[in-house]
């Protein structure tokens, strides 16, 4: 793979050329959170392209909480008057960011490129702040995965599971046999990541859209959502007694090594497969976690206000090496998740990305292409943080069902109270 990056650097440089100008050399500190084996191979492909046309990168990665600590450093730098040049941030926390006026305008390169027609229309919004261009996608990550360790599941005669009553008899078979059923880190973001997957199940995408997206009481406080924390209290049942604190990778390497059977996860994880040397259908399955629908997270760089040629030449740099096509490409291979652009060739790419993008386009058409509440694509994070305490207070405990729901509405309203 690096050197199909090596050897297109030279293409790279000729269609970015006009980006890094006489004015100075392009230079660019970048923050973000991609330091587990996948990603760190993924954004690496982002510095050797860099470089390729002339520019000088400072890396900047912040391990921990699912870019939680990644996001407490920039603040730190912001009020200190110290921003980075490029911010690895995504969904309304982009818009919160411009709101306190310390992001850079991209718009020259993303009208340039004509980033408009090349983006899905709900993933373009998120890149843009009151009609200014302010953010560039890199990709479009699928959260609703279950992961398996194929061999186990041969050996104890069991299919990826197609609803969640067909998931509890795996786990119960498996467990039977000594086996592991869920591998899973005991972090809140983990939690939300399996909470969001088992309501968008149970519940469909329009219940998922008033509940998780809309916030609306009626569907927080329903029969349907307590059937979802139920859910929650019988998965608990199916992870290790070790699980409080696992990074996500580690759960994921559970499964790669045969201690574990599934994991719920976005499909960063099948890069961590991948970079393993694992083969999708051979080492490990993928599909859809049970239910129709769709949840997506996007990354996305956000470019700051700073000052100095080189920076402001780096930043336009970074944004048409991020949305250019070759990048969108190798990136992706790498990450696990599928290009941002709609128009990039996927016949390289392994069965589990091409049935996330099949499912891209099948739910935008119908209506149930829902952006993940655990990954920050759909609430405010005074919100999105509300919900996530509650999930896993309920996860850690034996609280009931009925409890979780009202402390679920009651939490809601507050976080509404301390956004608005």
């Amino acid at each position: 793979m690096k050197s199909y990056v090596l050897s297109t650097a030279s293409a790279i440089a000729v269609c970015a050329a006009g980006v890094a100008s006489a004015d100075g050399h392009a230079e660019a500190e970048v923050l973000h959170y991609w330091t587990s084996g996948g990603e760190a191979k993924s954004v690496a492909v982002l510095q050797e392209e860099f470089a390729a046309n002339g520019g000088t990168w400072t890396d900047m990665p912040v391990a921990g909480g699912g870019g939680d600590a990644a996001g407490t450093a920039l603040r730190a730098r912001v009020l200190s008057g110290n921003a980075p040049t490029a911010a690895q941030i995504k969904g309304p926390a982009i818009q919160e960011w411009y709101a306190e006026g310390v992001l850079a305008d991209i718009s020259s390169v993303a009208e340039a490129n004509d980033w408009a027609n090349l983006l899905p229309a709900s993933i373009a919004a998120h890149m843009q702040c009151e009609g200014t261009w302010c953010a560039a996608p890199v990709n479009v990550h699928r959260v609703d995965w279950i992961w398996a360790n194929t061999e186990i599941l041969a050996a104890n005669g069991i299919e990826m599971p197609t609803t969640w009553d067909e998931f509890n008899a795996a786990a119960e078979s498996l467990q039977a046999a000594g086996i592991i059923p869920l591998a899973h880190g005991g972090q809140a973001w983990q939690d939300a990541t399996v909470f969001e997957t088992v309501v968008l199940g149970l519940g469909g995408a329009e219940f998922y859209q008033a509940a998780l997206v809309n916030l609306e009481t009626e569907a927080l406080t329903s029969d349907t959502m307590i059937a979802a924390f139920d859910q929650m209290r019988t998965m608990r049942g199916y992870v290790d007694p070790n699980f409080s604190g696992r990074d996500w990778n580690l759960a994921t390497a559970m499964v790669m090594n045969g201690e574990a059977a599934f994991q719920i996860m976005g499909d960063w994880a099948k890069g961590e497969f991948l970079a393993a040397g694992k083969a999708p259908g051979v080492d490990f399955s993928c599909a859809s976690t049970p239910g129709d629908g769709y949840l997506y997270n996007v990354d996305s760089f956000a470019m700051f206000s700073v000052d100095g040629d080189g920076k402001a030449a780096g930043q336009e740099l970074l944004a048409e090496l991020i949305m250019g096509p070759n990048f969108q490409e190798v990136f992706n291979m790498n990450k696990g998740s599928i290009p941002a652009r709609t128009d990039v060739d996927l016949s390289g790419f392994d069965e589990c990305a091409q049935l996330s993008a099949a499912d891209m386009a099948s739910t935008n058409d119908g209506g149930t292409l829902m952006p993940s509440y655990a990954h920050g694509m759909a609430l405010f994070g005074a919100q999105s943080g509300a919900i996530t305490d509650v999930v896993t207070a309920h996860f850690n405990s034996d609280m009931s069902s009925a409890d979780a729901v009202q402390m679920l509405a009651d939490a809601v309203a507050e976080g509404h109270r301390l956004v608005f």
